[in-house]
């Protein structure tokens, strides 16, 4: 079995392939085109897809015939159609778990950072524009007693919540699919109707799985309907905002700041007029980018790989039903 990764991944992924006698194609450079991108999935069995450059939907299952299983460096697949990978018998891997706390911890680092115009604070650092003593310029706030908003409460969001709780004494409410009877037991959570979300909210922090009826949720309509004191912290998917509709509440003080470690468009334009605002932090989407949280997510994509030569089932499979119809 041949498995294509389309760019490196960290030593401990590759050690485990390695161990289990696989053969595994690097392409000769990491920026690839769509076609040298076919080319290569063409000719593999599986891949171990890392990044999101090109979608895996119906042209590309056409185009190469030949893969038999896909094992995805990061937990979303968004950019991938499971309907038509589960109508071929493809199962698609993901890994799930092993980054979030690092990706909760970058929306708790985006939260205070905006919450205390940090950004801003650090440029005119950079800038040696100190200024004088102003009591009353680009001052920030205070979280404490907060209410913290979740929207998409799963294992990120859970642990954004409970980082808030403990260290700002924040109440947490929640907007999900099904509650989560954790949350509410052990940080007082509670469950809430989306629009009482978006009203009641500090700070309204999106941690929900990508769809595509969540395209730009967040936008004009939405953010008006905000507190004027609101942050809001998205590091889940950047489709799920309108930047354009964020960037003009913001200048008209319909809400107060914003933390992006994700962006719409992505990567998004140097000179966009986002980045002049004093509270809004943004970050190139590091979400997952620890040593700890890297090889975790190496380490199960190999193990999805590894199973699926063997003829187990995935450890961490997106649509597990794959291996129910092929039973029957």
């Amino acid at each position: 079995m041949k498995v294509f990764i389309n760019k490196r991944i960290p030593e401990t992924g590759i050690k485990m392939l390695e161990e289990a006698g696989l053969e595994f194609i690097f392409p000769e450079k990491e920026d690839l085109s769509y076609e040298e991108w076919i080319y290569y999935c063409k000719n593999t069995d599986t891949i171990l897809n890392v990044g999101g450059d090109f979608k895996y939907d119906k042209n590309f299952f056409d185009a190469c015939p030949n893969v038999k299983a896909i094992a995805l460096y990061s937990v979303g697949f968004d950019h991938v159609d499971i309907q038509e990978a589960t109508k071929r018998n493809i199962p698609i891997g993901n890994t799930p778990d092993v980054l979030s706390r690092a990706t909760s911890d970058v929306a708790f680092l985006l939260m205070q950072s905006v919450a205390r115009r940090a950004s801003y604070n650090f440029q005119k650092v950079k800038e040696d524009n100190w200024g004088g003593f102003d009591p009353l310029h680009a001052l920030g706030q205070e979280l404490y007693g907060k209410t913290l908003g979740v929207f998409g409460l799963g294992r990120i969001g859970y642990e954004m919540a409970e980082k808030s709780k403990k260290a700002f004494g924040m109440n947490i409410i929640y907007h999900n699919r099904h509650h989560n009877e954790e949350a509410e037991k052990e940080l007082g959570a509670t469950y809430v109707s989306f629009d009482e979300l978006i009203k009641n909210s500090d700070v309204l922090s999106v941690h929900a799985n990508f769809t595509p009826e969540h395209k730009e949720l967040f936008n004009e309509s939405i953010f008006e309907q905000m507190k004027p004191n609101a942050i809001f912290i998205n590091t889940a998917r950047g489709g799920f905002h309108n930047q354009k509709d964020l960037y003009q509440a913001l200048v008209d003080k319909k809400i107060w700041g914003a933390g992006l470690d994700v962006t719409n468009p992505e990567p998004m334009s140097a000179d966009d007029p986002i980045l002049g605002l004093s509270s809004v932090c943004i970050l190139p989407h590091i979400g997952s980018a620890t040593v700890e949280a890297r090889n975790g997510m190496a380490r199960l994509a190999a193990g999805n790989i590894i199973a699926f030569s063997k003829n187990e089932i995935m450890p961490h499979c997106a649509n597990p039903e794959v291996y129910s119809q092929h039973s029957s």
